[in-house]
């Protein structure tokens, strides 16, 4: 009798450690979403870890895998769903520059809750995907780090720009149009590129190579790097149509920017099966 009780003693030491975990994304029913990967209100959602596979499929591909898996955590308050990603990487990858990747990392759900699904690649005609993108170098900006040469490169000497000539009133039309020569991407318009206001933003696509701009999801995101890992939260809307106790689908991706992994060069999952828990 008292070797049984030992044994099952034994039993519920080994079972109580660790995370609790799921053979699913499990979106748990939460009154407030956390912004942060270290609230205590992820303690209340499984974890569910997906393998991830190098994309191989389309150009330019990954031919050597990097990140093996991702952790993945959510809660809904039932407007929003906020997901928890965490995955291994010692190389804090968030400065811009010549032949230089960042690490990033995003989520993609079928844009209809519905039995067939689009394509993991990227979906297809007529079946298009919803991504929420985070990037390091975004975040590094939100989180307060500026853009000028001196911010990204602190041990490069400049002598002197046009544009921060003291005799050009800051603000004038003259110090713009000098400005604006040294910010090209800015200039065309390029919304990837200067300061941000989010780490995150939203993406529509409906194959491999279609990924544009897509409509607001009112995406949040904030990512923190400690050591040897990544904990980036990202919430969104609701998917339209998942119920309480219904399912979708959510596929994963990861860059790491210490690989040279950019655009298609990624890891990646399949479709993996999101459910939504309602309150207990």
């Amino acid at each position: 009798m008292r070797k049984a009780l030992i044994a099952v003693l034994v039993l519920a030491a080994a079972c109580s450690k660790g995370p609790k975990l799921a053979n699913e994304v499990v979106a748990t029913q939460t009154a407030k979403l956390p912004a942060t990967a270290d609230d205590a209100a992820w303690d209340r959602a499984p974890e569910f870890h997906t393998k991830l596979l190098p994309q191989d499929q389309v150009e330019p591909r990954l031919m050597t895998a990097s990140t093996g898996e991702v952790a993945v955590r959510s809660l809904t308050n039932g407007s929003e769903i906020a997901f928890r990603l965490e995955w291994a990487d010692a190389s804090k990858s968030d400065t811009p520059g010549p032949a230089k990747m960042v690490d990033a990392c995003a989520i993609q759900i079928p844009e209809k809750v519905e039995k067939d699904l689009p394509e993991p690649q990227m979906g297809q005609d007529g079946k298009p995907v919803q991504v929420t993108y985070w990037r390091a170098d975004w975040q590094a900006s939100v989180d307060g780090r500026g853009d000028t040469i001196q911010d990204l490169y602190p041990n490069a000497t400049v002598d002197h720009y046009p544009f921060q000539s003291k005799a050009l009133e800051p603000g004038s039309p003259a110090q713009k149009e000098m400005a604006a020569r040294y910010a090209p991407a800015r200039t065309l318009g390029n919304i990837r590129s200067g300061p941000r206001a989010t780490p995150v933003e939203d993406l529509v696509a409906h194959g491999p190579g279609t990924l544009s701009p897509g409509p607001s999801l009112g995406a949040k995101g904030k990512g923190t790097h400690k050591t040897d890992h990544w904990s980036v939260v990202i919430s969104r809307k609701l998917p339209d149509g998942l119920g309480v106790n219904q399912r979708t689908h959510i596929a994963f991706a990861v860059w790491q920017g210490s690989q040279q992994e950019a655009g298609a060069r990624k890891m990646r999952s399949g479709w993996v099966p999101l459910s939504r828990r309602g309150g207990e």
